[in-house]
């Protein structure tokens, strides 16, 4: 028995769709509406594959937007343009500040999930895109928003940026 076989109709479908938006764009981009219990994310899928560029997740940005986000930093990233863990960009989002963060391994199936059908063994590298508020408050820092932590998680695993220090050698 193939890998293949242990899918479903649907998971195939759903496979062969990312890879033919991947072969064409050099990822696909998927869109995962928010709910009661979480704010909607939107991840890429074939961009490590395809264009060595870590897969990319934003969490808590409207439709559309988080999509307009991923697909900047892939193009760019491509391109050869460094994305450094505490970095910050201002024109990555008209209007929105940017930094990046590792995503910790224990994030991946339940923030990447569908790309376990082209990564089944979770064989990729993923960043998370982080944006701070129109005020410039990021999800960490005490006096943002009330909830705004909670509504952008940090996907590390301790749950607040681990590849630098807020405040110190990052935002």
């Amino acid at each position: 028995m193939t890998e293949d076989d242990e899918l479903t109709a649907a998971e195939r479908r759903l496979r062969d769709h990312l890879v033919a938006q991947a072969d064409a764009r050099g990822k696909a981009i998927v869109e995962v509406a928010g709910d009661r219990d979480g704010a909607p994310y939107t991840f890429s899928v074939g961009a490590w594959q395809r264009l060595g560029v870590p897969e990319a997740v934003t969490i808590g940005l409207p439709e559309g937007v988080g999509s307009q986000l991923i697909d900047t930093y892939v193009e760019r990233a491509s391109q050869g343009e460094k994305f450094s863990p505490g970095q910050v960009w201002d024109d990555l989002l008209e209007g929105v500040l940017v930094t990046v963060e590792r995503v910790n391994k224990g994030h991946y199936f339940e923030f990447f999930g569908s790309a376990f059908l082209v990564h089944p063994e979770g064989d990729f590298e993923a960043v998370q895109l982080i944006t701070a508020t129109p005020q410039d408050y990021w999800p960490w820092e005490a006096d943002g928003p009330p909830g705004f932590a909670l509504w952008q998680p940090i996907l590390t695993e301790s749950g607040v940026p681990e590849s630098w220090t807020p405040g110190v050698d990052g935002p």
